[in-house]
Parts: structure tokens; sequence; C-alpha cells
């Protein structure tokens, strides 16, 4: 959808971000500059725009800042126009960050936030701020919620049955 809104010129730019949230495991300090230490943090974002634009054509967009690619701690002061905003991995939010995001929304621009709220990386003690904003949202006229299951991984079907197997054993262990 952003894809298309950019080649529509519905949108001048797409702006792409995600919480630097490490999967469970620690990795500690990571060596080079800002680019080098965010890089593997937006490596899907990448990977997922490499699916759908020509690599020459998405390497030229970045480097006009067509395509932005940016960790959400770097979003606070930002106005973002004529834009398609994109949250990842959006269940690794505080409250505070996803409130800090959508508030970024400017003239002519559309978020979507995605996220999937059985993968949360927070600490226990830490609420998701989708699962927060989900709720507090709810029932605002222009916000809206599409939620998928398993049915509509797109992945390996080998993934599907991943995710009933462990939906198996959570239902078990509660």
């Amino acid at each position: 959808m952003a894809v298309r809104a950019l080649k529509t010129k519905q949108v001048r730019k797409i702006i792409l971000s995600r919480p630097a949230v490490e999967a469970g495991e620690k990795l500690g300090f990571l060596p080079g500059d800002m680019k080098e230490k965010i890089d593997p943090y937006l490596q899907p974002l990448y990977d997922a725009l490499e699916d759908m634009i020509p690599p020459l054509k998405l390497k030229e967009h970045i480097e006009n800042k067509i395509i932005q690619i940016a960790p959400l701690a770097f979003m606070r002061g930002r106005t973002l126009n004529d834009a398609v905003i994109i949250l990842d991995e959006a269940q690794n939010t505080t409250k505070p960050q996803i409130k800090m995001f959508l508030t970024r929304l400017g003239l002519n621009a559309k978020m979507i936030v995605t996220g999937d709220i059985t993968q949360i990386d927070l600490p226990v003690s830490q609420q998701s701020g989708l699962i927060h904003s989900m709720h507090l949202l709810k029932g605002i006229k222009g916000v809206s919620t599409v939620e998928f299951n398993k049915k509509d991984i797109v992945r390996h079907k080998l993934v599907q049955r991943i995710v009933e197997a462990y939906e198996k054993s959570e239902e078990k262990s509660v």
C-alpha cells in the first residue's frame, strides 16, 4: 500500500520505523557509527522493501530521502506530512513511545502500525504500547484495526503449523 501510494504520487515519501528491542537475547554494545549500530534492528524493513522495489531504485529513494528508515527513538519532534508512515513491531513499544509515534501524524499522511501481540519482547513488568493503544483508540473516527490470525500467514506453510503447535502448548499451560 505504501509503495503504491508513492508510485501514484498520493504521497511524497515513505517513513518506516521500529523500536530497537532485542528478541530475548542481549547483544551488548555494537561497534561502528550510528547507522552500523541501528541497521541490524532495521534490516527486516530493508528486506521488505527489496521485495517490492528494484535495488537501484530503492537505493536512489533512500539516498534522496523519499524512503526513510529511522529508529523510533529519533521520531520525537518530527511532523510527518505527505507520507505513509509505518511502525513495525509495535508490540515492543512502551505506552509513551507509541503515543509519541502516533502524534507525529501530519497533513496528507497515513499511519500504519503493525505488531504481533503474541511476540512481545518487553520486560514482563511493562505493558505493550500496541495493546494499550488498541484499547484506548478503539472507536475513534479515523482509527481502524485489522487483526490477522494464523490463516493469514504468508510465509512458508510450515509456519502455520508451528504457530498452531505453540498455541496448543500455551492453552495447556494456562
